[in-house]
């Protein structure tokens, strides 16, 4: 195939990769979805002066994160997480011939190095002659994708997104149309983001923080615990996907959708939400009633879940699918949701998994919604929705197949 000669045929994921809050790759996480187990609790390694917000911490500090990637002590806890996961994808894909194939990081972050540069000016704000400047080279997101993509050596497309919570859902499926441009054989594809205390402070600011570990869905839902993480799939074209020893499904349906509605709020009547969904569909071949479970964006702030519910049933009433919310285990990690939620939709298509929302006890009066409570195994599942709604109204859906 040539360069810029499009193509419908079919995209694979063959790899998934994932560090969060409920484990440190693919395996934990879903012992930790068996056992009911999530991530939040008292900060650790976040420095904040808000102690009294839960957060969904990766469980080491960047001491024990600089070991498990193999990257300087230097490097920004962005990157880190970033490494871990998108390595594990790599491993989990056994390319054999990788080198010898186009092959593309597209990665998604919105703080950067910002964890360093909040260092740096510790020291700088009490003397101007203190503070590692090194702590602040990195600072930029770009920075953060392409320290990466040199450590995996995937230099063929290297790009980085930045649209708030769905950055990394479209950075999968940026990927996904690079490879059906005929520019890429294979993308490591999702996105990462720390913890830090601008974003702590920043979404205090908007009083979408709950005091106690969130409850997506549920009619006494308080807001959102911020998470951290990364999570990325490895996207193939289908003459790569043949010479594979396993794949886990098709990426065949992916949109982004726009209501411009507020800087920070999803419209009222989920309008974004309702296009992103109905154009993942289209681009799919498929109609809703084919759709057998959402991976809901389910932040657990009051605007989030009416909108995101609204939508949903305006769609796929009276036969709503299973559903349910894994940022009850993770936490809201941002720019990295959309990529660890791929890995969870993805791994869900080829084993039936259908995971619990956790603290979930009664509908929303607006919406008679009921997400599932228990963890599923072997559900027959041919077709998985994932939802990222970001700030702005920047909407995405993707959709996982059956290969």
């Amino acid at each position: 195939m040539s360069n810029g000669e499009y193509t419908d045929a079919p995209i694979y994921v063959a790899g998934a990769g994932i560090i969060c809050a409920i484990g440190n790759n693919v395996g934990e996480c879903i012992t930790s979805f068996e056992q009911g187990t999530a991530g939040m609790g008292g900060m650790t390694y976040l420095n904040s002066l808000h102690k009294e917000l839960p957060v969904a911490e990766v469980k080491h500090n960047n001491k024990e994160l600089v070991v498990m990637a193999g990257m300087t002590a230097s490097t920004s806890r962005t990157a880190l997480l970033s490494c871990i996961a998108a390595r594990e994808a790599l491993s989990d894909a056994g390319i054999k011939n990788i080198d010898s194939l186009r092959s593309g990081f597209i990665s998604a972050n919105t703080v950067g190095g910002m964890d360093k540069s909040e260092h740096f000016f510790e020291a700088f704000a009490v003397d101007r002659n203190a503070g590692r400047l090194r702590n602040v080279n990195n600072h930029e997101c770009g920075n953060i994708t392409e320290m990466v993509a040199e450590q995996l050596n995937l230099r063929d497309q290297v790009t980085t997104i930045s649209t708030a919570c769905s950055s990394s859902a479209n950075a999968i499926f940026y990927a996904a149309r690079l490879i059906r441009h005929g520019l890429l054989d294979v993308a490591v594809a999702g996105g990462t983001d720390a913890l830090t205390k601008f974003t702590l402070n920043g979404f205090n600011t908007l009083m979408i923080l709950d005091k106690e570990y969130c409850r997506p869905f549920d009619d006494t839902r308080a807001g959102l615990n911020l998470g951290e993480g990364a999570g990325y799939v490895v996207l193939v074209s289908e003459k790569v996907a043949a010479s594979l020893p396993h794949i886990y499904c098709r990426f065949s349906g992916y949109n982004n959708s726009n209501d411009a509605y507020h800087q920070t709020a999803s419209s009222p009547d989920g309008t974004g939400s309702y296009l992103a969904m109905q154009g993942a569909l289209k681009k799919a071949k498929l109609q809703p009633a084919d759709i057998d479970y959402i991976n809901l964006h389910g932040t657990g702030t009051q605007n989030n879940d009416n909108a995101e519910g609204t939508a949903i049933t305006r769609l796929f009433a009276p036969h709503v699918p299973r559903m349910s919310s894994t940022k009850s285990f993770t936490g809201h990690t941002l720019g990295a949701s959309g990529g660890i939620e791929a890995v969870f939709s993805a791994l869900a298509v080829k084993h039936g998994y259908v995971y619990p929302n956790l603290r979930f006890e009664a509908p929303m009066k607006e919406l008679q919604l009921t997400p599932e409570t228990s963890f599923l195994k072997n559900a027959p599942l041919r077709h998985v929705l994932s939802n990222s709604f970001g700030f702005g109204g920047n909407c995405t859906s993707l959709i996982f197949s059956k290969a």
